[in-house]
């Protein structure tokens, strides 16, 4: 790929990845509006690590706490929330529906479920929910108030983010919502929680590579550009949009992924 094109799609990994509108559906679509050949495996890994690596560098502190809280060790000053001494827990058990929707559902997403119908349904559909759990407002619970019932239900709405145009982001804040967090502190779960997920995703991909041959030489370049873009990209997004929900309500995002739906929907309807 040409460099204007690694770093537009890296960018646009980085911010969508993030921001409750679906990465899945934009990466999917840039393809199809602008004739350009899909990014490839190789590429798509390199996103998976870039948008890995900005969750585990803006919430390192927050990792060092959850997992020393999970295994008995005293957490440092300040880090009251990710102290929870279950969380680590929670957050491995709330994992492990999205891990099996990917395996029994891998073959479906990569050929029916990338259809523009369906994501643009998707982006509607989930949009038009994450209004509805907008507007009950957002409760007073903190991530150290997180239960068990809290993370299992997260955890099975990020199951749905193997739809194209669901958003891991969005269906999981969402929920998060639903069971009274506040919007910041949902969106902090919801990031914490893609970590593992995104991780596997990576790892397996990775593995599916080099049993392929590896990186091809001529990929090398964009790969790493990739890496690197995405990760900056999505470090200053998160950090973007936790300061947003401590202000502001998720309207902007429910219009966009609406009038953003609609117009896929549109556009795969003309272009039969």
């Amino acid at each position: 790929m040409p460099l204007y094109q690694v770093i537009l799609l890296a960018v646009l990994q980085g911010i969508t990845e993030f921001l409750p509108i679906s990465s899945s559906a934009h990466l999917a679509l840039v393809p199809w509006l602008t004739g350009w050949e899909d990014q490839g495996l190789t590429f798509d890994i390199a996103l998976h690590f870039g948008t890995l690596a900005a969750v585990l560098i803006y919430f390192f502190r927050d990792w060092v706490r959850i997992i020393a809280a999970g295994i008995g060790i005293r957490a440092t000053p300040g880090g009251e929330n990710t102290a929870h001494p279950h969380l680590l827990w929670m957050l491995g058990a709330a994992t492990v529906p999205v891990g099996i929707a990917g395996i029994l559902g891998k073959d479906a997403v990569e050929t029916t479920l990338r259809s523009p119908y369906v994501i643009g349904f998707m982006l509607i559909a989930v949009g038009l929910l994450m209004g509805w759990a907008d507007r009950l407002g957002q409760g007073p619970r903190k991530l150290g108030d997180v239960t068990w019932t809290d993370a299992l239900a997260i955890g099975a709405a990020q199951a749905l983010a193997i739809i194209p145009g669901t958003s891991r982001s969005g269906i999981t804040i969402t929920t998060g919502l639903f069971r009274r967090m506040e919007r910041a502190e949902a969106a902090r779960f919801s990031f914490l929680l893609s970590t593992p997920a995104i991780g596997g995703a990576a790892v397996l991909a990775f593995r599916d590579l080099m049993n392929a041959g590896g990186i091809p030489s001529g990929e090398a370049a964009a790969f790493v550009a990739g890496i690197l873009v995405s990760a900056l990209t999505g470090c200053l997004v998160i950090s973007f949009f936790l300061k947003f929900l401590r202000k502001f309500s998720l309207k902007f995002f429910v219009a966009y992924r609406i009038i953003f739906g609609i117009l896929v929907l549109a556009l795969a309807f003309f272009r039969r």
